[in-house]
C-alpha cells in the first residue's frame, strides 16, 4: 500500500484524529493482505507506545482452519503475513505520530477473533508514572514469571489510558530457553511460554486492585534483548 507523502500530514493532528487515521490504515492493511478486514479497530497512543487491538478479525478461511483444530497453521500463516506488513504499519505509524517504532510486536487471541500489535518507541523505556494497583499488578506478574522462567531482573508498567495496560519485562530468559532460541525453536519456545503464562498469570488478584477488568491478556518477546512485553486490554466499567 503506497503511504501519504508527509506533507499531506503537515498539519497538526490531536490525538484522536491520530488514532483514527491509524485505525482506517491498519484496518485496510489487514483487509487487502487478509481477505478479510477486523469488525473493530481501537488504537492507543503514548509518548512511547502504539497499541492497537483488533476484534472480530478471522477470515472465513481461517474459520475452517481453526473448527478443524489447524491451529497452528492460522498462526503460521499469520505470522509470515505480519512479516511482510510490520514494515508498512511501523512507517505508517511513525507517518502520523511521528514515533521511531523500532519493533511491532503482536499476538492473536483465535479463540476470541482478537489480537495486539504493540509498536514501542525507540530509546529507554521510561514508564514510572503511578496508576491504581501498580504494586500488585507487578506482583502478579512476578509469581507468574517465577512459576514459568525467572523472577524477572526488571519489571516496569503503564496504563496509557483506561483500557490499556502495558507490563514491560526484562531478565526473564533461562538457560535452555536461550539454547532453544541458539537451535532455531523460537516459534516453539513463543507459543509455548504463551500459552502456559497466560494460563498461570492470576488476573483475579489484579482485577481486585485495579480499576476496571481484564478482558485478554496479549504477550510477545523480544529474545535478541531478552524483554517481554504484556499488553492487557482492561473493561473500565466493569
Amino acid at each position: 500500500m503506497k503511504l501519504p507523502s508527509s506533507d499531506e500530514h503537515t498539519h497538526t493532528l490531536d490525538i484522536n484524529e491520530k488514532q483514527s487515521e491509524i485505525s482506517s490504515y491498519v484496518g485496510k492493511v489487514l483487509r487487502d493482505n487478509f481477505g478479510k478486514g477486523p469488525g473493530s479497530v481501537y488504537v492507543s497512543i503514548s509518548d512511547q507506545f502504539v497499541v492497537i487491538y483488533v476484534k472480530d478479525f478471522l477470515s472465513p478461511m481461517e474459520r475452517v482452519l481453526y473448527s478443524g483444530n489447524q491451529h497452528k497453521t492460522v498462526e503460521k500463516t499469520r505470522s509470515f503475513l505480519m512479516d511482510t506488513i510490520s514494515a508498512e504499519i511501523r512507517s505508517y505509524i511513525k507517518l502520523i505520530t511521528k514515533l521511531e517504532i523500532e519493533n511491532l510486536y503482536y499476538d492473536w487471541s483465535l479463540e476470541n477473533q482478537s489480537g495486539v500489535f504493540l509498536g514501542v518507541g525507540s530509546g529507554p523505556i521510561n514508564v514510572d508514572a503511578a496508576y491504581s494497583g501498580k504494586n500488585e499488578v507487578h506482583d502478579a506478574v512476578i509469581r507468574m514469571s517465577k512459576k514459568v522462567e525467572k523472577e524477572p531482573a526488571v519489571i516496569r508498567s503503564t496504563r496509557i489510558n483506561s483500557r490499556t495496560l502495558i507490563v514491560v519485562r526484562d531478565g526473564i530468559l533461562v538457560e535452555i530457553e536461550k539454547q532453544l532460541i541458539r537451535d532455531g525453536q523460537e516459534v516453539a519456545l513463543r507459543n509455548a511460554k504463551g500459552k502456559l503464562e497466560k494460563s498461570m498469570l492470576n488476573l483475579d488478584q489484579i482485577n481486585s486492585h485495579i480499576e476496571g477488568e481484564i478482558s485478554e491478556v496479549f504477550i510477545d518477546w523480544d529474545f535478541d534483548i531478552d524483554r517481554s512485553f504484556l499488553v492487557m486490554i482492561v473493561n473500565p466499567d466493569s
